[in-house]
């Protein structure tokens, strides 16, 4: 167990501003004053005559400036103030204030020769950058060789004026009034100690000492010592108690801490203990922490399951200029399997690897260039599954893996890449297959993308003359693919692709239109067997494919219709104006020249290109409100012309940059949105790529809704809609669907709600799929996903707030009729510590039908004990 090092540093913090400030400010000032004051300086007439003998008389409060003429020193006192050769005395509420750091005594006595500085009374020391309060029955101290002793110590450090755990008056500090304060939101150390002995600028020995994070006088729990001491940047104690409820709970013979808060010390964390079902057990966890710099640390340990074995665990963090960092994990399980009743033997163990960093070269530069790693290694998705404690993970198919390397500046875009993605999708597999191993391992894909080189531009003006209209674009990439499913994998497979596109937009009538016209060159290495049967495996041809297709198109935007509402109705129940916006849009594509689309190898999108006349048409509808509140924000926005904007340009683990900020507009906010659109197709079999009776996959459909609904030739696709609403900062609301007008049915419905009150929050979604499958269990094509899950939220309280909280959630299948998981949550919190449990329940088929239970003990600014870890609370 460790103490403060908030609290240490205090002591520190305290005996060092005594010394130098009195030295360097009060007492240097005092010298330069020797003098009589002038007359009408703050004295009256009768203040000038001598007391005694050898005595000089000073007024009771005088301002003198400091040695360095920097910040001015007030001393101030009710009684006279005086000097009798080199000894300074000052009696009765003494107030020395230099800067804003206050010193208070009822006593203090100095003697300019020596050094020597005593001070008796109601000692106190105030303010400074750590706020510290600091409070002694009396010290003496030298300021030449920075060596003293002082007596009957108390504060903290870091405390705001009136807060509710400053020390007040008497022996034992009180709480004073003010707002209560709890365990979770880095409360400082309090402190106390009967004699603190100063052996020199950077070395201490507190006696009889002890340390809190708790409100006085009486502190949840306290660190008792005989003697703490601090030598440079290390504290340490030996023989300390540490007492709950002043009860001693743990006797540590030896601790050490960092004094310097920016400091960080490698040692070992608290251990983790739990149970959890599922053929896992009692669960023992140790890890180390070690520091490898002031930018980089290193966690590693082992987690023992009493039923399966060992597990191993490991953390590396660098965190380097701007947004650059480095975060690497792994985790494995040497699992020693199970058999169940009835079952055969199973083994879950694995490995998870992962790697995200991110270095940007020269940030401050026109041109930007960084380096990217987001990748992951899985070696079994039993594992993950099994083992994970987030249910989003356990249930992820997907892993896309990428490094890369990309340069942008004035409009272009050049990238090497290499990329690995791993997923599951069911194959057709004979029964021999089936037999032959694992049915997870029977249909894993995997494709690589090793390496890629692209160039990307934004619109450039042709010519690069303002007086053009003519604009133009390029895409095109050149890279080495191979993909490896069940019963089949391809050769390494060159490709190149070259896309140039042209545009005229232009204006008329209040239309806004785009016409442009693009030509496509992609090239491979290899090709794929043609004619080939729906549902057999691909057969890979040594032969080399081109294709050249020609593309048009014309995008129409015509002028926004809006109009706004200020009526007494509005403003009563919408709280201000309400406009109604009305966006139009429509756009026309066609692509020809693709004849061969049944020969192009499967890699990404860029292989289900395929000839296409497609029309689109949609419309968006906005509604917006300015609030009557709004209206002082709204003239400030008006005249800065610059929008509210909340951007904390912090460094998180997204090594791709994804922006952290939320712009809002500052006129008026978008409470609703809704958004229907639909596309007609004049080429229903889109030049022969679409094949009856099976599943197709089309750029078509990628970008449009990201559902497949090719099954056979169609002219319409579904209609789709996202609604949004926000009718106030504590409720959200979405809608998306996909409606197929052929088949008279949603094939996708995505139902989201979050609502936030005070302390109340709840949540709720629903997504539902009906849509072509990939296959049935026997391997026939044209199959049905349906699929139907409903997830909830609800609680009461947060991780900071005093006293209860609660919260529980689940996720439901509602096909199955059946919980997939499901989680119980409550916490208690006193003013600094605070006790955590949740029961889990996770039950995703024959691989994990597991209940777990979790808690943890916080002590602020200690650490917490179990195994509930904060990534995985509700709160």
């Amino acid at each position: 167990m460790d103490f403060s090092k908030r609290s240490l540093r205090g002591y520190a913090l305290f005996i060092s501003i005594t010394l130098f400030a009195v030295n360097s400010e009060l007492l240097v000032g005092q010298e330069l004053a020797s003098s009589l004051p002038p007359d009408g300086v703050g004295q009256s007439s009768s203040s000038l005559a001598p007391d005694g003998d050898g005595q000089l008389p000073y007024p009771a409060a005088v301002v003198v400036p400091g040695k360095n003429q920097g910040t001015p020193v007030k001393i101030e006192s009710t009684n006279p103030q005086t000097r009798v050769g080199s000894l300074y005395t000052l009696d009765k509420d003494v107030v020395i204030t230099y800067g804003d750091r206050i010193i208070k005594a009822d006593h203090v006595e100095y003697d300019s020769d020596t050094g020597e500085v005593r001070a008796a009374g109601h000692l106190e020391v105030t303010g400074g950058e750590n706020l510290e309060y600091i409070r002694a029955s009396r010290g003496e101290f030298n300021v030449q060789t920075q060596t003293g002793r002082f007596y009957d110590v108390m504060g903290s450090v870091g405390l705001p004026k009136g807060s509710a755990n400053r020390p007040a008056t008497g022996p034992v500090a009180g709480p004073m009034p003010g707002s209560r304060q709890v365990y979770d939101n880095g409360n400082p150390f309090l402190f106390s100690g009967r004699i603190v002995i100063k052996r020199g600028p950077a070395a201490y020995d507190v006696i009889d000492g002890s340390v809190t994070s708790c409100q006085l006088a009486k502190p949840d729990w306290v660190l008792d010592a005989a003697l703490f001491s601090i030598d440079g940047p290390k504290a340490k104690a030996k023989n300390s108690v540490f007492r709950l409820l002043n009860v001693p709970l743990l006797y540590l013979p030896y601790v050490t801490h960092p004094v310097d808060p920016q400091a960080r010390q490698s040692g070992l964390l608290i251990p983790t203990l739990g149970y959890s079902g599922g053929h896992k057990g009692f669960v023992l966890g140790e890890e180390i922490y070690v520091v490898l710099g002031r930018s980089m640390d290193l966690t590693f340990g082992s987690t023992y399951y009493s039923e399966r074995g060992f597990a191993e665990n490991g953390t590396f963090r660098y965190r380097g200029l701007g947004q650059n960092f480095v975060t690497a994990r792994f985790s494995a399980l040497q699992d020693r399997g199970f058999t169940p009743t009835g079952g055969v033997y199973t083994n879950q163990g694995g490995q998870d690897m992962v790697l995200k960093a991110r270095y940007d070269v020269a940030p401050r530069s026109s041109a930007q260039t960084r380096l990217v790693a987001d990748a992951e290694y899985l070696s079994s998705y039993i594992y993950r599954e099994a083992f994970t404690e987030n249910f989003n993970q356990a249930v992820t198919t997907d892993i896309l893996s990428t490094l890369y390397a990309v340069r942008n500046a004035d409009g272009y875009s050049a990238s090497f890449r290499a990329d690995r993605y791993q997923g599951l999708k069911p194959a057709p597999q004979t029964a021999a297959q089936a037999a032959a191993g694992d049915a997870i391992q029977n249909s894993q894909v995997t494709i690589f993308h090793i390496p890629a080189l692209a160039l990307t531009t934004t619109d450039h003006v042709l010519g690069g003359g303002a007086a053009s209209h003519v604009i133009w674009n390029l895409d095109t990439s050149i890279g080495g693919l191979k993909r490896t499913q069940p019963a089949f994998t391809t050769s390494g497979v060159g490709r190149v692709d070259i896309h140039p596109e042209v545009a005229v937009p232009f204006t008329l009538g209040g239309l806004h239109l785009r016409p442009s016209l693009a030509v496509r060159e992609t090239a491979y290495t290899r090709s794929r067997l043609t004619p080939f049967v729906p549902g057999t495996t691909p057969v890979e041809t040594a032969g080399g494919y081109a294709r050249t297709d020609l593309e048009a198109g014309m995008e129409i935007r015509p002028a926004v219709l809006e109009r706004t509402f200020d009526t007494p109705f509005t403003q009563r129940v919408f709280g201000g104006q309400v406009k109604h916006t009305i966006e139009p849009e429509a756009s026309y594509r066609f692509v020809t020249g693709i004849n061969n689309f049944g020969g192009v190898l499967r890699f990404d999108d860029n292989d289900v290109v395929s000839n296409t006349n497609q029309l689109e048409y949609g419309v968006t509808q906005r509604l917006f409100l300015k609030s009557s509140h709004l209206a002082t924000k709204v003239r400030a926005c008006k005249a800065t012309e610059t929008p509210d904007a909340v951007d904390d340009n912090l460094p998180d683990d997204d090594p791709n940059g994804k922006p952290a900020s939320e712009t809002r507009r500052c006129n008026s906010r978008e409470f609703f949105s809704w958004r229907l659109a639909q596309r007609v197709y004049f080429d229903d079999s889109f030049g022969g790529a679409v094949a009856n009776g099976r599943r197709n996959i089309l750029e078509s459909t990628l970008s449009f809704s990201g559902i497949a609904f090719l099954t056979q030739p169609r002219s319409t696709s579904p209609l789709i809609s996202r609604i949004r609403v926000r009718p106030s900062e504590r409720l959200d609301f979405e809608w998306d669907f996909d409606y197929d007008t052929k088949q008279g049915k949603f094939t996708t419905s995505n139902i989201f709600t979050d609502v936030h009150q005070g302390n109340i929050f709840a949540g709720f979604s629903y997504a539902g799929l009906s849509a072509p499958g990939r296959f049935d269990t026997n391997g026939t094509q044209n199959s049905t996903t349906e699929f139907s899950q409903m997830r909830v939220l609800a609680g009461y309280g947060m991780p900071t707030k005093a006293g209860l909280s609660v919260a529980a959630n689940a996720g439901i299948d509602l096909n199955l009729g059946s919980f997939q998981y499901a989680s119980v949550e409550t916490s208690y919190n006193w003013n600094c510590c605070g006790f955590s449990a949740e029961y889990r329940k996770y039950q995703l088929g024959s691989v994990r039908n597991e209940p777990a239970y979790k808690f943890n003990f916080t002590l602020a600014n200690i650490g917490t004990a179990g195994n509930l870890r904060r990534a995985e609370r509700l709160f």
